[in-house]
């Protein structure tokens, strides 16, 4: 069973919205000296890496350009540059409010280091929530683990877990700062961002998710898992409830490995923004999200 006071807190941070200086909150987001450090020397060599050096001259240019000219509100479809793939802007002073509204465009805040500034793609890893396919392992796993799927009971928490080291990521490299942890958690409590969790047996938060929901559309935006299989249990339940409630796309944004095998592909940006101009802002499921079949279930479907 999950641990009942670790529900109960996570409860109230549902029901209860934080204020700006809510001590729990600021203190599970602080960065110290040291991880600030680190995190700037961590993506200035992964902008450096050779893979994406090359867009470098031309992402500087483009940041200084809009900074010069104060920045950008909300992005523009129309005015994008690429190199690199595919800068929309550097986002002036950023809401929650604007980052809905970019939502529903294509766009999304991230960056390493420096100021935060607005992304799309020209090519968008997307998924039908009904046609999320479970491996056969990953399904024998699901029917027998006794772990458990919640949705919206510990978000905070999720963020901070998939803003931490991770296997396969250098220590220090993330763009999960205290700025975006703090946005995001606003979009939470207002309803418009979510999470999965995923508990073991004794109650301890081993994986788990989160992305923002608007309309019918579902963007993720990262997880993690400390136990393995962890984050595809709970991205499979995710999908499955995605589907069950008429969601017609889920959105991973990039290439990973772990949502392609998952039966993510890649579409035009052009066919990703009709389907936002047709979908994204009527319908969906209101209210926190609650789960209402458990994974064996799910691996049965």
């Amino acid at each position: 069973m999950v641990d009942l006071p670790i529900v109960q807190r996570a409860q109230s941070l549902r029901t209860a919205p934080f204020t700006p200086g809510d001590a729990t909150r600021e203190e599970l987001f602080r960065e110290g000296l040291y991880d600030k450090g680190l995190r700037w020397l961590m993506g200035s060599a992964y902008a450096c890496h050779p893979k994406r050096i090359s867009t470098l001259p031309a992402l500087l240019y483009w940041t200084l350009a809009d900074i010069a000219r104060g920045g950008t509100d909300i992005p523009d479809q129309a005015r994008t540059h690429n190199p690199p793939d595919t800068f929309g802007g550097v986002c002036r002073d950023i809401t929650p409010e604007k980052i809905m509204a970019a939502a529903r465009l294509g766009f999304y805040p991230w960056c390493h280091l420096g100021p935060l500034k607005w992304w799309t793609r020209s090519q968008r890893m997307v998924l039908v929530p009904s046609e999320l396919h479970i491996p056969k392992r990953l399904a024998r796993e699901m029917r027998k683990t006794p772990y458990k799927i919640t949705f919206d009971r510990a978000f905070d928490e999720v963020i901070k877990a998939c803003a931490g080291h991770r296997k396969g990521r250098p220590t220090g490299l993330t763009w999960i700062t205290p700025q975006i942890m703090r946005l995001y958690s606003e979009l939470f409590d207002q309803g418009h961002a979510h999470s999965f969790e995923v508990w073991s047996e004794d109650g301890h938060l081993i994986g788990g998710g989160y992305g923002i929901a608007f309309g019918q559309i579902f963007v993720g935006e990262s997880q993690f898992s400390h136990e393995t299989n962890t984050s595809k249990m709970g991205f499979a339940s995710l999908h499955h409830h995605l589907a069950k409630w008429g969601y017609v796309l889920s959105d991973g944004k990039d290439y990973t490995q772990v949502i392609a095998s998952l039966g993510f592909d890649k579409i035009p940006r052009a066919q990703y923004e009709a389907v936002l101009k047709e979908h994204a802002y009527s319908g969906g499921k209101e209210g926190p999200w609650v789960v209402e079949d458990d994974l064996a279930t799910i691996a049965a479907v």
